[in-house]
């Protein structure tokens, strides 16, 4: 490990007692290998890394259908998890927002999901779902391995299934996701908890309508597909995890997709001006 992050990491893990140590050679590893990871400062990646191993003391993994989960594996999914807790408060806080669940499993690729549906009739209709990834409520949260670990790919199209779960987890810390997690006090510099969120909903609303039109007119008439995944049309809180997604992953090409909700994230995020 070069001396300056090996500085960095000692310096930023002392600040958070017990703390359990991630093997430098595989965090290396995890970082290079994604790259909105390896793009992080110095000082941020060593953050990231107390924050990463933190996680890992309180979560168990369990991988489905023979997977074998390596410990590359679970600070591959670690990393990313910890990803939008960065610059919030110290490490110990911040990680509350992920105390409803310790299980993670990991699937080798999709996974499919028994569903019931009751139609306007009340009558029950059983299907199935594929599903990349999961997130219960209080409950734990589903990964396919084969997603987590296609990064490049993934980045270009602003794709991160483990980024995409685990914001659910924050929309969930109120109960039921909606597409606004709970905000912090003075979000924007609002007075009122009301007020914060008229302006969260302020800039989200008109920018889901937006993108809802632009994939119904995509795939009903035939435009042009957005470059965000079409999922996120499906509900509010769908367009709050994939654009989340996106926003870390491939931050340059979503703040031109949504220049409007750059500030919002921001602010609720806590990233530093700059």
């Amino acid at each position: 490990m070069p001396p300056l992050l090996n500085r960095l990491w000692r310096r930023v893990r002392a600040t958070v007692a017990p703390v359990p140590d991630i093997s430098a050679t595989l965090w290396l590893q995890t970082v290079q290998r994604y790259p909105f990871l390896a793009a992080l400062s110095l000082h941020d990646q060593a953050k990231l890394r107390v924050l990463s191993a933190l996680f890992l003391h309180h979560k168990e993994f369990h991988g489905a259908h023979g997977l074998e989960v390596t410990d590359a594996m679970a600070i591959d999914i670690a990393a990313q998890a910890c990803l939008p807790l960065l610059h919030w408060s110290d490490p110990a806080k911040a990680l509350g927002w992920y105390d409803d669940f310790v299980g993670i499993v990991l699937h080798p690729g999709e996974a499919v999901a028994r569903r019931q549906t009751m139609d306007e009739a009340g009558v029950v209709h059983e299907h199935t779902q594929v599903l990349l990834g999961e997130a219960m409520e209080r409950g734990p949260i589903m990964l396919s391995w084969q997603h987590v670990s296609n990064a490049t790919e993934n980045t270009a199209r602003g794709h991160n299934v483990v980024v995409h779960e685990f914001v659910h987890k924050l929309d969930m810390k109120n109960g039921q996701p909606n597409g606004c997690p709970p905000l912090p006090a003075g979000f924007m510099g609002t007075r009122t908890g009301r007020a914060a969120y008229e302006a969260w909903w302020a800039a989200w609303e008109p920018a889901y309508e937006q993108f809802r039109e632009r994939v119904i007119m995509a795939e009903r008439f035939g435009a042009d597909r957005p470059w965000l995944d079409a999922y996120g049309a499906t509900s509010p809180s769908e367009f709050f995890a994939v654009a989340c997604e996106a926003y870390f992953v491939n931050r340059e090409r979503f703040a031109q997709e949504f220049p409007g909700l750059m500030p919002v994230l921001d602010a609720f995020f806590q990233r530093p001006a700059g």
